[in-house]
């Protein structure tokens, strides 16, 4: 069990009133309230569908929310991706989205671009300005792969990293631009056991620096283990907010999403459901074996008799009945022969 230090203030970092998001006459998100302290790992559940990744994309200026309001640490966050980093929150994506042709230390330092102050002109010239800003960028790039444990893999390209490397490496470039929060859109999808445990020792890590956590996921035991609160939201509506026992044991949640309880033993309507669907197939099974020997004895001979005029009919013809079918036979070709001399006659 790891073992973190306890940074949770009650100073509100990100905060989300009433945000509804509508696409036409669909609902994706409605009167969503959540908030965000410094130092705490909050988590958001839900099933596919639930509006969760659409809330995310609320927060971070990719959509403008039809209703609603979002803060940062007070102030209205503007309806910009660039400037929300500015302002101090950074995000991952459920699809990661590294650039795979440039190393591993350059992805981290485009994540560097705003908090450089040099501009283009220094940038083109070369000026001692910018190399010492750029000599910085990297220092603190390289400081983050030690993070996250790839400094050994700076200059390898990041399409060559495993799968869990890579979304390690789209962590550190978030982390690049010094966030206050980091959203964290399925951090741990397609992930191994042992990549999963890396990952959340990576969060925990996160955390302990002071930087808020706002994360996605749908492995319910790591977003248990993780996080100090957890909110669920079924079709764009929060359903619940809490700590994670009180979520898991809300039957609420269990219904939305989880499906069934983790442990205990089924309730009187189970119970009469599964009594009542074995009696129907009991009933079903005795109706079958009663109508089996009327269907036999349709298909038997009904008497002695009947069996035996069918024998008669199927007997084979006796010596007296051969020699008169052979003088019928005669008396035809006879008949036949005399009409065929006649007809030659007339012509």
């Amino acid at each position: 069990m790891t073992t973190t230090t306890d940074t949770t203030t009650k100073t509100t970092v990100l905060e989300a009133k009433g945000v509804t998001m509508r696409f036409g006459g669909l609902t994706a998100v409605k009167g969503v309230d959540l908030q965000v302290n410094a130092g705490e790992i909050v988590g958001l559940i839900g099933p596919n569908g639930a509006g969760k990744t659409t809330f995310f994309n609320c927060l971070t200026g990719l959509y403008v929310p039809t209703e609603g309001s979002v803060t940062y640490k007070g102030t209205v966050l503007p309806p910009k991706p660039h400037k929300v980093t500015e302002a101090g929150i950074a995000r991952t994506f459920q699809n990661i989205r590294l650039f795979h042709n440039m190393t591993v230390l350059e992805n981290v330092l485009v994540g560097r671009h705003t908090r450089t102050k040099e501009g283009l002109w220094s940038a083109l010239l070369r000026g001692p300005g910018f190399k010492k800003a750029e000599a910085a960028s990297e220092a603190r790039a390289m400081e983050l792969l030690e993070f996250i444990g790839l400094e050994h893999k700076a200059d390898h390209l990041a399409k060559n990293l495993p799968y869990g490397e890579q979304r390690k490496l789209e962590i550190a470039r978030a982390l690049a631009s010094d966030p206050g929060l980091i959203l964290l859109d399925e951090p741990t999808a397609g992930m191994n056991p042992q990549e999963t445990r890396a990952a959340e020792e990576l969060i925990f890590a996160i955390r302990d620096k002071g930087i808020a956590v706002l994360v996605i996921e749908h492995d319910m035991r790591f977003i248990f283990n993780l996080c100090d609160r957890v909110a669920c939201l079924v079709q764009g509506e929060k359903l619940i907010e809490g700590t994670a026992s009180e979520v898991q044991g809300d039957e609420r949640v269990i219904a939305a999403y989880l499906g069934t309880p983790f442990e205990g033993e089924p309730g009187a309507a189970e119970v009469a459901e599964v009594e009542a669907a074995e009696a129907h197939a009991e009933a079903e099974a005795e109706a079958a074996a009663d109508a089996e020997p009327e269907a036999t004895a349709e298909t038997e001979p009904e008497t002695e008799a009947e069996a035996a005029d069918e024998d008669e009919d199927e007997a084979p013809a006796t010596d007296a009945d051969a020699e008169a079918d052979a003088d019928t036979d005669a008396d035809s070709t006879t008949s036949t022969t005399s009409t065929t001399s006649t007809e030659g006659e007339a012509k």
